[in-house]
């Protein structure tokens, strides 16, 4: 059963919660300051952190860089309705998702499979090698253990960042828009900022550095321009 924990300091929000997550078989624990939840995070295992903007001690886009320090775990955001720039900036620190408040529980639970079922790793087929890596120079890409390797270096990126840098590779050359981009990573229609493809990007290249490999086409999307490793 996946475990989440819930940062929120709405106290009343958390039992009635707890309570719908485990019709879905999600155990949900809450933590009211983010200083619980990070002491929680640190003495035991998360598969996932729900986290509200508005908090005590330190906001949550201060949380989620903190967090983001130690561990790649989907992150979902909770931000005030309207407020854009509450998910532009959550985005940019690396949150895989945001949802806005008020929001409808089963809305919730449907964002979290969505980020929980990127980090599920397929089962390796009993006739077949378990080496379907997509290697270019200087870079290496396994579907299968959902790591990428830069010139001899594991990268740490967040299930959005391999998502989308394995869709680019799985066709290099092939331009895709934004919108293809976003239908890919949501597996459904949304309203979701066409701005947040070019936040995942940005943090893309910054630790694809200092290959160059994704390019952006003007008015077009973006392409995977690097060379196929010799066989």
């Amino acid at each position: 059963m996946p475990r989440i924990l819930l940062i929120d300091d709405d106290a009343q929000l958390g039992p009635p919660l707890t309570a719908y997550f485990a019709r879905f078989d999600f155990k949900l624990d809450c933590a009211l300051k983010p200083s619980e939840g990070l002491a929680r995070l640190q003495r035991e295992r998360y598969d996932a952190a729900i986290l509200d903007v508005m908090l005590p001690e330190m906001d949550g886009f201060a949380l989620c860089r903190a967090i983001r320090k130690e561990s790649d775990m989907p992150i979902i955001m909770l931000t005030a309705r309207g407020e854009v720039m509450d998910r532009v900036v959550g985005l940019e620190l690396g949150a895989d998702d945001y949802v806005p408040k008020p929001f409808e529980p089963r809305e919730l639970v449907a964002r979290l499979q969505t980020v929980l079922r990127r980090r599920v790793q397929p089962p390796a087929q009993p006739t077949a090698r378990a080496d379907g890596a997509l290697v270019f120079e200087g870079l290496r890409i396994d579907p299968v253990t959902r790591t990428v390797v830069r010139q001899g270096e594991v990268l740490n990126l967040t299930s959005t960042e391999f998502d989308l840098l394995h869709l680019l590779a799985q066709e290099p050359g092939k331009v895709f828009s934004r919108d293809d981009i976003l239908n890919h990573l949501r597996g459904h229609e949304v309203d979701m900022l066409t701005r947040a493809v070019d936040i995942v990007i940005s943090r893309l290249r910054k630790k694809l550095e200092p290959l160059d490999c994704i390019k952006t086409l003007r008015n077009a999307g973006y392409t995977l321009a690097v060379s196929r490793a010799p066989a």
